[in-house]
């Protein structure tokens, strides 16, 4: 009895799907670029991905106007890849540090990449985001059940992971 529970056990564990998310900052000029990839066996539904900077350690900001909180160079929000996977597309106002991304079916190996201009506030080279400076904003995805977060590494990545479906 207890050896074919086990077994069991193992065969389910063995075939439960995995939707786990992985999030990369890419710096660039004129525009900064945010790539979000499903890397698991199974779609992401029905769930917001908020990317907040308010955590990072260069206190990172969203530039999106020629007025305002940023410096120099800014860039608007603009989706690039995976429209189709979002309900709406978020407003992003000029020195906001945080994003709401609704999200309806982001299926396994798609992705949504968006570009914007992103500045620290604390460095001496505003326009330039390190992997460094966003190491510690956090990723957080709601609709998953649990909700999981994670935080960019200085390698400017973050994996939400304990996904299932």
């Amino acid at each position: 009895m207890h050896l074919t529970l086990a077994a069991l056990t193992l065969y389910l564990l063995s075939t439960a799907g995995h939707a786990d998310l992985s999030v990369r900052f890419i710096e660039g000029a004129p525009k900064d670029r945010f790539e979000i990839k499903n890397v698991g066996a199974c779609a992401v539904t029905a769930s917001t991905l908020t990317l907040d900077l308010t955590t990072s350690q260069g206190a990172l900001i969203f530039d999106v106007t020629g007025s305002g909180a940023g410096v120099e160079v800014f860039q608007p929000f603009e989706v690039i890849a995976g429209r189709e996977a979002l309900t709406t597309l978020p407003t992003i106002l000029d020195g906001q540090n945080s994003v709401d991304l609704p999200i309806s079916t982001l299926g396994s190996g798609e992705s949504i990449t968006f570009t914007v201009d992103v500045d620290d506030t604390l460095g001496a080279r505003e326009i330039t985001v390190t992997g460094a400076e966003i190491s510690g904003a956090t990723v957080k995805l709601v609709g998953a059940e649990p909700p999981q977060m994670t935080r960019f590494d200085t390698k400017a990545k973050a994996l939400v992971t304990g996904l299932t479906c």
